[in-house]
């Protein structure tokens, strides 16, 4: 068959099925850092110019790159970190950074100053009780209106093994020794939980808290490979209620809460880190839905409304499949796979605009591609397959 009819063929399969035909726009690359292995990377508007920088900690150091040059600014040395995240640690209004070391556990917080580029970062210890910190996440746990820290003690070691916690800002921050802690799941998270999720799962208005075990040969025999909620009680500070999602999750570390399908209930979308896939589990039975299955290690997720049409996208990027991708939600909780970029790794993902456009760009960093990176969203083209 030559090229004329080729092309006439498919523009009548075009009008005969009524399907609009895509753009195949790229999303562009843009480098902020490259040369070192990295497992975190946060964003903030630092110096006020409307533009987001980038914290990233590397080689045991935690660095500040200034958009869009990406000039490297050093705020910390000493602490290597697995995740990070932003808060205001000291009630003036901007967010501090927090990063947490995986085992032995030790979170820290960097205290921004009134000059931020010129001034000393202040450091101050969040804690350093809990072990195998994998997972930080910020929300208000406690429903004050102020956000709390939330963080996973994955290693089975004391004084609060196979746990999850999460802390309170303390009132005054300068001259605490650590934040206050509240242990809420006391030794019934084992094998090795990782990221964490907030939300109301059951609808009685209180912030839940969901993780994923990853199990496999690091955990202790015959633990993990689930994913699982727990259930807040009246007061958050007590212990909470777990409720199991689903077993023979091998490689398990993602679970965010969110209504997937439109249905009015809070569902949760995760991904098996350690292992393939990524998957949704549909409230109230949890029965589980493929979103893709056959993605290598996805290790990092998020869920957000990328494309600005009402319903909850995510991505992901694999750093075994080597492959960025998005999801795209047709509201009723089938998704559609879109290949944002080949040949990038990561360990953690984020939803930014980066570039002010007003759309959603994926900011990544890619621990064995030793880079960070954010791609640039071209939605205001078309959308990328």
């Amino acid at each position: 068959m030559n090229s004329f009819l080729s092309v006439r063929n498919l523009s009548l399969l075009i009008l005969i099925l009524g399907i609009s035909p895509r753009i195949h726009a790229e999303w562009e690359k843009v480098i902020v850092h490259e040369g070192e292995h990295c497992t975190t990377a946060v964003t903030d508007d630092v110096n006020g110019d409307g533009l987001l920088d980038v914290f990233t900690n590397s080689s045991n150091q935690t660095n500040l790159f200034l958009a869009p040059d990406w000039k490297k600014i050093t705020l910390h040395k000493g602490v290597g970190c697995i995740h990070s995240e932003l808060i205001d640690a000291d009630g003036d209004g901007d967010l501090d950074w927090v990063g947490a070391r995986y085992n032995p556990g030790l979170i820290i917080c960097l205290l921004r100053p009134e000059k931020p580029l010129t001034q000393p970062w202040v450091m101050k210890l969040i804690d350093d009780q809990v072990h195998g910190i994998h997972g930080l996440l910020t929300g208000d746990v406690d429903g004050d209106g102020v956000n709390d820290l939330v963080a996973t003690s994955a290693q089975p070691k004391p004084p609060f093994p196979n746990s999850l916690v999460w802390y309170r800002v303390p009132q005054d921050i300068q001259q605490a020794e650590r934040w206050p802690r509240f242990v809420f799941a006391d030794q019934d998270a084992p094998g090795l939980t990782h990221y964490l999720g907030l939300g109301d799962i059951n609808g009685d208005g209180r912030a839940d808290a969901a993780t994923g075990a990853k199990g496999g040969p690091q955990a202790e025999p015959g633990t993990g490979e689930w994913f699982a909620w727990w259930e807040a009680p009246d007061d958050p500070t007590k212990i909470w209620k777990k409720h199991l999602v689903a077993s023979k999750q091998p490689g398990a570390t993602n679970i965010h809460p969110g209504d997937v399908n439109g249905d009015g209930k809070t569902d949760l979308l995760a991904s098996r880190g350690h292992g393939h896939g990524v998957i949704w589990f549909e409230n109230p039975t949890w029965k589980e839905h493929t979103i893709i299955a056959d993605l290598q290690e996805p290790h990092c997720l998020l869920v957000q409304d990328l494309d600005h049409d009402g319903d909850l996208d995510a991505a992901t990027c694999a750093y075994g499949s080597k492959k960025v991708a998005w999801f795209e939600n047709d509201g009723r909780g089938v998704f559609q796979t879109h290949i944002v970029a080949e040949d990038q790794e990561a360990y953690d993902i984020r939803a930014d605009d980066m570039d002010g456009d007003g759309d959603y760009d994926l900011l990544i960093a890619g621990r064995g591609s030793k880079n960070v990176v954010w791609y640039r969203n071209p939605s205001s083209q078309s959308k990328c397959d």
